[in-house]
């Protein structure tokens, strides 16, 4: 018998999440890609692992039995990965990071490129996820490690397992078409009878915002709801109203925007999480010293805030 480790971490998160849909979330599949891997699975082992009751679906005797050993073999392997490069000082690896658009596009760049000229033997590959997916990703075991966002008014949920290095610190900015309010600092409560450009609610970064317009005294108008900061910052350039940009986000700004300082400064923290088994990892501490000293470098250091 032979026994994928893909659909043994499928078994496990079925198990830990309880329903098929809630597992294929967690790892980033539909759920039906989820419920053909484990139909494999079973056939795999040659034994029902799965049994539906009503419409959910819950793991036989033996399916318990094998989600309980998945445990224990996931955790083998991340041990002996661990093992082996402790032993090859880092000689070849290959890391999974999670990456949201203005870390891949402000941060990384420079962190990458030191990276490959003073440690030729690690390798990191990125995916780009909303920073709230990106920790669960880490927890599951699909990334070795991922970029989060944690706000004062919105701070972000840690998964079990997980340890956080603060990465950096960034200010957030008023984004206006140029020239229509000033040069600044601005304060937050003289924006209340603007029309905002500005993320959902379900975001951490949607959710901070409004909670700190609701703190300046005032509830947001919101005129265009979009997801990317970079999108937001087009149609503010182009006079359709205003919205907020991070320090990194300003890499992707483009021509015709002004970004204003506040007066009573908003910030966010940028950290890098990872599994608390893989802490004795020297190239996972080796790739977030870099970034950590490359945010320093661009002025984005806590200590420098």
């Amino acid at each position: 018998m032979e026994l994928s480790l893909h659909r043994l971490r499928m078994l496990r998160e079925l198990h830990r999440k309880g329903t098929v849909t809630a597992a294929a979330a967690a790892l980033h599949y539909t759920a039906s890609a989820v419920s053909q891997q484990l139909a494999q699975l079973e056939r795999d082992v040659g034994a029902r692992l799965f049994e539906r009751v009503g419409r959910r679906v819950q793991l036989t005797e033996f399916g318990m039995l094998l989600a309980a050993h998945a445990e224990e073999i996931l955790d083998a392997v991340e041990r002996a990965s661990l093992a082996l490069e402790e032993a090859q000082e880092t000689a070849t690896v290959t890391l999974r990071a999670g990456v949201f658009a203005t870390v891949a596009a402000g941060l990384l760049p420079q962190a990458l490129r030191t990276i490959g000229s003073r440690h030729a033997g690690i390798h990191v590959k990125t995916k780009q996820l909303p920073p709230e997916s990106c920790a669960k990703a880490v927890a599951n075991g699909d990334l070795d490690l991922a970029f989060v966002i944690d706000y004062p008014d919105a701070p972000m949920p840690m998964e079990a397992g997980l340890l956080g290095s603060q990465i950096a610190v960034e200010r957030l900015h008023v984004a206006a078409a140029a020239g229509t309010l000033g040069e600044g600092p601005i304060a937050l409560s003289d924006l209340a009878e603007h029309p905002w450009i500005l993320c959902s609610p379900k975001s951490h970064y949607g959710t901070a915002v409004r909670a700190a317009c609701l703190r300046a005294g005032f509830k947001l108008e919101i005129t265009h709801e979009v997801e990317e900061q970079s999108t937001a910052m087009y149609m503010a350039a182009a006079g359709l109203g205003i919205t907020m940009v991070s320090d990194l986000g300003l890499t992707l700004a483009p021509p015709g925007m002004d970004a204003l300082a506040l007066t009573t400064p908003l910030t966010r923290t940028v950290s890098i999480v990872y599994r608390s088994t893989a802490l004795r990892r020297p190239a996972l501490n080796l790739v977030i010293d870099v970034v950590r000293s490359t945010a320093a470098e661009m002025g984005l250091s806590a200590a420098g805030r």
